[in-house]
């Protein structure tokens, strides 16, 4: 009798957590990843406002699964997945049959169908738009201290984030600190301080998941820090001169994409019933009702419970790639598969400095106990000692300094189109 041969696409929290509750098992496992890291995502805007490394928020992936001999790891990207036939075609042509697949893709950035707005704007999803969103920050401001062009020193130095979840609203949160924190001094002939940054949501509130009175302090904490909150308005159009949001059009070089997620297109060539943005609808055994031999979990999963879907979120994808081993389990022994169970272990969001809301059933925290709170469940959730020494003495430093090391940048080779435009030509401040 053969081993049985488990595929799992997708190495993020839930595709990791899922492969080590099954290595235990009788079973032979490939994880694909078109990657080599484990991406710790909710780290990732820290990535893009030069507070943390590359290397801080990712992990190797055979790293991770070096201990585990039953367990083969390969970097490619799955094109086509045929559920007659049990096979996995990757990039290249090469097929992979398996036994049972486990779909852990992961959400990508959601344009709602304008590939338009696609290219004028940048989405945080992978460590590539972190370090680009870095470059076109850094390059805002050397290029605004170098320009004659009030206007154009103004659009510079604007920075939009479209959608006020929890990433946008870090995201502008750190980029207010940018400016008026971390940069004041390192330049001579431009403030940074005069940079603009524009939180953008066509929702009523900031963080619309949150109970609405720490959407409220939310807004309160990030109107302090400078950042200008504009709910309620719907992004008209996107363009390279800037954005425009209801009547008003904001001349800016930066606009930065978090509202909104989608599932892959591969989701959508499978048979399975979704939902609008295309995550695969599951029951208690994370495998949709077309076919028991296939199991969904994480972000591209739609399960509900109580009448409503969990919410997409990494303890989500942890739980349920966990809960996949003792599907499994049962089903090798011939046993009915026990049930996955969402218990809410509740949301975090930071907005800057010793300022952040948490929400724990009816426990409400803000401020600087919220932002403790952020601070030690993060370091408690990175993957490996190094990281998390890494990542402790980077936040010890910027919290002394206000500085952020990681603010070396790539330039991009002149010419290319996503390159900042030249500054107007200047002449060095007289002595």
């Amino acid at each position: 009798m053969s081993v049985p041969h488990i595929v799992v696409v997708g190495a993020g929290f839930g595709g990791l957590h899922a492969v080590r509750a099954l290595a235990h098992l009788p079973v032979r496992i490939t994880v694909i990843d078109r990657r080599n890291h484990h991406l710790f995502q909710p780290l990732l805007y820290q990535v893009a406002t030069a507070g943390l490394s590359a290397p801080d928020v990712g992990y190797p992936i055979r790293k991770l699964f070096h201990g585990l001999p039953n367990v083969t790891t390969w970097m490619a990207e799955v094109t086509k997945i045929d559920r007659a036939t049990r096979t996995v075609t990757l990039h290249d042509g090469v097929t992979v049959t398996y036994d049972h697949l486990v779909l852990a893709l992961g959400m990508v950035t959601n344009h709602f169908g304008r590939q338009d707005w696609a290219r004028a704007t940048i989405g945080l999803k992978t460590l590539d738009e972190a370090l680009e969103i870095r470059r076109r920050v850094i390059n805002a401001f050397e290029f605004a201290e170098r320009t004659e062009d009030a206007e154009a020193r103004r659009a510079m130095l604007t920075f939009v984030v479209v959608g006020a979840g929890p990433t946008g609203v870090e995201l502008a949160g750190a980029l207010a600190e940018i400016a008026r924190k971390t940069l004041m001094g390192d330049f001579r002939r431009v403030d940074p301080a005069q940079a603009r940054v524009v939180l953008v949501d066509a929702a009523d509130r900031v963080l619309p998941a949150f109970h609405p009175d720490l959407s409220k302090r939310a807004w309160h904490d990030l109107d302090a820090m400078g950042v200008r909150v504009e709910v309620g308005r719907k992004v008209v159009n996107v363009d390279a001169r800037g954005i425009q949001i209801g009547d008003e059009f904001i001349p800016a070089a930066t606009v930065l994409w978090a509202a909104g997620v989608k599932a892959p297109d591969l989701t959508k060539t499978l048979g399975f019933e979704t939902d609008r943005a295309g995550r695969v609808k599951v029951g208690p055994d994370l495998s949709p009702a077309e076919d028991p031999a296939v199991s969904v979990i994480g972000d591209i999963a739609w399960f509900e419970q109580d009448g409503a879907p969990i919410p997409g979120v990494a303890p989500v994808a942890i739980a349920q790639g966990k809960h996949l081993g003792k599907v499994v389990a049962a089903r090798l022994a011939g046993k009915e598969a026990p049930p996955f169970v969402h218990k809410d272990k509740g949301a975090l969001a930071t907005i800057g400095r010793a300022r952040a809301v948490a929400q724990v059933g009816k426990l409400h925290l803000t401020g600087r106990v919220a932002w403790w709170t952020w601070l030690l469940v993060h370091i408690m959730s990175l993957i490996g000692f190094h990281n998390r020494l890494s990542v402790m003495l980077s936040w010890a430093w910027a919290y002394v300094s206000w500085n952020r090391s990681a603010r070396v940048v790539l330039q991009a080779p002149l010419g290319r189109p996503d390159a900042p435009p030249p500054p107007q030509p200047v002449s060095p401040p007289s002595a």
